[in-house]
């Protein structure tokens, strides 16, 4: 490359397209930097989940009464003791499993050793493209003592607003609004949800993954980013060559 001729010949950038570039590479940049972020969190939370296994799971009556903030609540194990409400069920509906479609089966907990009350997933249930059918479910009755997990549920964006009725049970729904369902079943609910533990036997299908993007996969996807960041870079830089590198024919009118 004759770099000093390069130097002499002049140098035509279009702003718009120059800063149209500039915006593109940073938003390339951003996702990867956000994917490894990604990455580092899920990484704090599958080993703060692995020192829970080593712990005794803390009763309900406990965990309210710590000075954590929420996000600080999630996963961890927690031990009910009471009775559960048989006559009002809700099904969370459009959940995969194993490709066949079905619900999660929400019930409501009575912890007797602290009064309060909290929403439990039972597990999965095998559901019917048939909207009239409703799967069967299981009667818990009397005292049961189990072990699960804190889930902190994240908003959820629907596309119309959610109407939960108290005239047909069980009832079907598009997320888990504790605020909604609280007032449905005129009963103040804990500010999240208990996951029953894989290995209970009580319940449905447990299959809870509380990671479902690995890091690994977040920094493939992160590299990937970069990548492309990259190819754009260099195909901006060539484009910024040839443009300098070809006369400008108006110079010679």
């Amino acid at each position: 490359m004759n770099f000093l001729l390069f130097k002499k010949l002049p140098l035509k950038i279009n702003v718009a397209v120059f800063m149209f570039s500039l915006l593109v590479f940073a938003l390339l940049i951003k996702l990867a930097v956000w994917q490894l972020d990604r990455a580092t969190q899920k990484d704090i939370r599958l080993e703060k989940m692995a020192s829970y296994q080593q712990q005794d799971a803390m009763s309900l009556g406990f965990v309210m009464q710590l000075k954590e903030n929420q996000e600080a609540l999630n996963d961890l194990p927690i031990h009910l003791s009471g009775r559960f409400n048989n006559q009002q069920r809700f099904l969370l509906d459009n959940q995969v499993y194993k490709g066949r479609l079905g619900y999660r089966v929400v019930q409501l907990f009575e912890d007797i050793e602290s009064g309060l009350a909290v929403l439990v997933n039972l597990g999965w249930v095998q559901g019917s493209i048939d909207r009239t059918f409703i799967p069967k479910f299981k009667e818990i009755e009397g005292l049961v003592s189990f072990r699960g997990n804190i889930r902190i549920l994240e908003p959820s964006i629907l596309l119309e607003d959610q109407i939960l009725e108290n005239e047909h049970w069980p009832q079907r729904i598009q997320s888990i609004e504790i605020d909604k369902i609280s007032k449905l079943l005129k009963s103040p609910l804990v500010p999240f949800i208990v996951y029953v533990d894989n290995n209970e036997a009580l319940g449905y299908v447990k299959d809870w993954v509380p990671i479902v993007m690995s890091p690994e996969k977040h920094r493939g996807y992160a590299f990937q980013w970069f990548s492309l960041a990259i190819a754009w870079f260099l195909l901006m830089f060539y484009a910024a060559y040839k443009a300098a590198m070809t006369p400008d024919k108006t110079l010679k009118n």
